[in-house]
């Protein structure tokens, strides 16, 4: 099996970093087939997954919306939250019962604004994350609608 491809915050954040944010962590679940978000709606939060499955997905005009990865244990939910304006670039459905650590986003960021090594922490494993969807997006969507596909294996 594979190893993931983006660092989970256990792995990308030095223990005291992680300590701090998980001071702000509210235990939640949700049942299978809850939209956590739409696209375009307001990223006021995120989340860890502690158990459970969420699909992100992106609206694709005139077609039923692509999944663009699947989330597992360990991994974010969101990164929209940390970046302006704030608001979702795509949309997360619960495929099985989640539970999930959640995150007020505005604290975070004031938190990060507050310690600038902390700061540089968080948006560091963001962006790592960030990166990975937009690969990950543009392979999917290739794969669903370009003539010959990616040419990946992903």
């Amino acid at each position: 099996m594979n190893a993931p491809a983006t660092a989970t915050m256990l792995q990308a954040l030095p223990a005291e970093h992680r300590q701090r944010l998980m001071r702000f962590a509210r235990e939640v679940s949700f049942p299978q087939d809850t939209r956590l978000f739409e696209e375009g709606g307001r990223a006021d939060r995120f989340w860890i997954i502690r158990t459970g499955s969420v699909d992100l997905d992106m609206r694709v005009p005139g077609r039923r919306a692509a999944v663009i990865e699947t989330l597992r244990p360990n991994e974010l939910i969101g990164w929209s939250w940390l970046f302006a304006p704030h608001a979702w670039h795509l949309g997360a459905e619960a495929t099985s019962p989640v539970r999930a650590y959640e995150f007020d986003a505005p604290a975070i960021r004031s938190m990060c604004q507050d310690d600038p090594a902390l700061g540089a922490s968080v948006a560091q494993w963001v962006g790592g994350v960030l990166a990975h969807r937009l690969r990950s997006a543009r392979t999917r969507l290739l794969d669903l609608y370009a003539p010959y596909g990616s040419g990946s294996l992903l």
